[in-house]
Formats: C-alpha cells, structure tokens, sequence
C-alpha cells in the first residue's frame, strides 16, 4: 500500500541527501585544490628562501638547508628536500636526506620521478649569483595530507546525515498530523454520521478535500433522506390500493349474484392496472434518482416515435389519437432510458387528461443550441394555484385518484438529470402544453 508519508520522506531525504553530497563534493575539491595551492606556494616561498640565504646573506648551502626544517608546519618541514646546482650543472649542495638525482631542470613548477617517486619541485634561477635553487616534496606525502584534511571535512558531514534524517521524519510528522486527524476523525464516524466535518483550523492544502468531502456527505446525506422519504411514501400509496384490491376480491367471493361479482372483478382489475403503473414509475423515480450513465448515443426522434408507439395502445383504449411531429437528425441523446422516462409519463399524463375523441399532439424542434419536445393535450389542465407543486413527488392536481402523483415529479427529476428544464403552460384553446427544453 502506498503511504505519502513514506513517499515524502523518501522524495525529501533523497533530495536532502543529494544536495548534501553535491556540497561534501563541492567542499572537497575546493579544499583539494586550496590545499594544492598552498604547498605550492610553499615550495616556492622555501626556494626563494634559500636563494635569499645564500646570495645576500652569505649562508652556506648546509646551513639554509637546515633551515628549512623550519618552514613551514609540522608534518610537512621533515618532507621538504632542497638541493642547489650550479649553472653549468655542478652540483653544489642540499638539505640533509636530499635525492642525489637532480630534481629539476627547469624554471618554475615541474613533476619529476626519483627512484621511482614522484616529487613536485619548484626551481628557481638566479643567474646573477650563478646558481638554481630546487626545493621539491613527495607527492605521496601530498596524497596523504590532502586526504587527511578531506576526511576531517567528510567525517562530521556524513555523520550529520543521521541526525537530518530523523529530524526529516519529525518534521513529516508534525506536517502529515492534519491528515491523521482528518484519518481518526472518519473514523470515529457511525454509519449515520453525516453531518459536515469540522474544517476550524485546517491548513489551507486541505481544505479543498474538505470541502470535496463535505459536499460528498450532504450528497449523501440527501440520497438517503430521498430514499427515506420514497420508501416512507411507496409504502404509504401502495398501502391504498392493496387494501381496495382485497376488499373487492373479498365481494367477488361473497358476491350473491353475477352482476355484483363481474362489477367487483372489474374494480380488481382497475386497480391492478393502477397498481402496476405506480410500481413502474416508483421504479422509474428510483432509476432517475440513482442517475443512469452516459451511454451510446440515440436519434431523438426515434426515441419520441418509439414513446408514442409504446402508448398507443393506451390511447386507442381512451378514444384519444397520437399525432407526432419529429425529423429525425435534429439532435442526439446520451441518455435515452432517462428522455425515454420523461417523454413516457409526460405523455401518458396528457392521455389520461384528453376528453375521447380529442387529440394529443407531439412535436421535437431544434432552435440553435436548443431542443425541444412539446405535447400538448385538450383536457381540463392544471390550475394555475397548482401548477408550482405539480412537479413535487406524490402531489396530485386532481382528486380522482387515478393517478400516482409520480409522472411529473419523474419528469422533473429527469430534466435536473440532463440539464434541461421542464415548462408547463395553458394551451391556447383549453388544455395543457409541456415543453421539455434541452442544451443541443
């Protein structure tokens, strides 16, 4: 399981490492070098030295040798070898345990092997006097002073890296606690916990999840109080007809004639019918409610056609005709069982309220970025004083008690789904027109 915890201190001990190498790095050859550079200057300061001792103090050779056995710190006098050789290349003199090998053959710096060893020389010319001075060290001896001054600077370095790296672990501590509060506060939560968590104090990068969470719970929180509230009403609207229904079968076994018995059987299968069309929209609001997912796209026209051939059975039965007017192309729907819901009750509801022998008239259109799907019935409409709660679940406008109070709330909800809107308005001439409005 990946922890972002462990990962951040990875990333920050990886980097912290590296930056850290790169200045020991750093820091080594800067020392190298400086190191280099003051045996160097060394040498050379010996070499004039000497040259001085014996040109204008009159110094012999043993003598300024010796004095070398002074220059300089200590660990580095007793390396340091000084010879002196004539012009012509006579050998004149040099320091107790100088090579017998000349050390050098020219002005200024040089490398040269000596029994098998390398030397670092500095020679110095003085062609007044008639004399070269060359004072030289072993370069293993260099080796190892620089080395010994690299390790006093890398030692300590290295042993800080330990002690960075615990203090890396607090720090990530102290910075994921925010995020282990958060961790323990979830949870501490029951399962019907749903109120907002407290945010007082949170650092500013957490926030937006908090909020994102938030929103999630009164998402939730919502869902489940619809649910609530439509078991609550399904159980309450079933409840009705269940009881009819067994209050008629119970007059058709008691009937004492075949007339009163065919009447009960009737009432029976009305009430079937009524019960069977609020199950199937009880579904289709839970349907709506869960929201169904984009799926392949569906001519909207034949959505609309397929809605009217559905219910034309239904009409035929009411004496009502079905007229439709729609072009197929005008548009496409990723959502067709939801268009498909909304279309069926819509329409259905406009059956129901026709008068037979009138007609309900359907229409898709497409104005730019705007789809519409219109239906229009002759029945008696809605009252303007209803009009705003006729979309509210279980609501009925009249009290024939045909209906559910579920096809317009279905309607609605499958609009708030899509993105579009639900319009409903008196017809000209009587009646009621529904207009469904989409974005293209």
């Amino acid at each position: 399981m990946t922890s972002i915890r462990s990962r951040l201190l990875l990333i920050l001990l990886a980097a912290t490492g590296a930056i850290w190498l790169c200045a020991v790095l750093w820091a080594q050859h800067n020392t190298r070098a400086e190191v280099i550079r003051v045996l160097d200057r060394r040498l050379e300061e010996s070499a004039r030295m000497v040259a001085s001792l014996i040109g204008e103090g009159g110094v012999g050779v043993e003598i300024a040798g010796r004095a070398l056995s002074h220059a300089g710190p200590e660990g580095m006098r007793r390396q340091l070898s000084c010879q002196v050789w004539g012009l012509d290349g006579q050998y004149i003199g040099g320091s107790q345990g100088a090579p017998a090998q000349q050390l050098g053959d020219g002005d200024g710096f040089s490398e040269t092997y000596v029994d098998g060893e390398q030397w670092r020389v500095f020679t110095l010319e003085e062609p007044g006097l008639g004399f070269r001075v060359m004072v030289g060290d072993a370069v293993a001896m260099r080796d190892h002073l620089v080395s010994g001054v690299v390790k006093g600077l890398a030692v300590p370095a290295l042993l800080v890296l330990p002690l960075l790296a615990a203090l890396i672990w607090v720090i990530v501590g102290r910075g994921m606690a925010p995020l282990d509060r958060l961790g323990r506060a979830l949870a501490g939560r029951g399962h019907a916990d749903l109120g907002p968590l407290d945010d007082r104090g949170a650092p500013r990068e957490l926030r937006p999840m908090l909020d994102s969470l938030n929103g999630l719970l009164a998402r939730v929180s919502s869902a489940r109080e619809r649910e609530r509230n439509f078991t609550a009403f399904a159980a309450h609207e079933l409840k009705t007809p269940l009881a009819g229904l067994r209050t008629q079968a119970e007059i058709a076994r008691l009937a004492p004639d075949e007339a009163t018995r065919a009447y009960a059987l009737l009432q029976i299968e009305r009430g079937v019918k009524r019960s069977d069309r609020m199950v199937r929209q009880l579904l289709e609001m839970a349907a709506v409610d869960r929201d169904t997912p984009q799926g392949p796209k569906r001519d909207a026209a034949e959505v609309l056609r397929g809605t009217v051939v559905e219910l034309t059975p239904l009409a035929d039965r009411r004496g009502v005709t079905l007229s439709i007017n729609a072009l197929p192309g005008l548009w496409q729907t990723d959502r067709p069982p939801l268009l498909h819901a909304a279309l069926r009750n819509l329409l259905e509801n406009a059956i129901e309220a026709s008068p037979e022998g009138t007609t309900v008239d359907t229409e898709l259109s497409r104005d730019g970025q705007t789809v519409r799907f219109s239906i229009s019935d002759r029945g008696p409409g809605i009252a303007e004083a209803l009009r705003p709660r006729v979309t509210e679940r279980f609501f009925r406008a009249s009290n024939s008690g045909t209906g559910s109070g579920l096809g317009l709330a279905i309607v609605a909800a499958a609009m708030e789904r899509m993105g579009g809107t639900l319009s409903l308005s008196a017809r000209s001439g009587g009646g009621e027109h529904a207009e469904l409005i989409l974005p293209a």
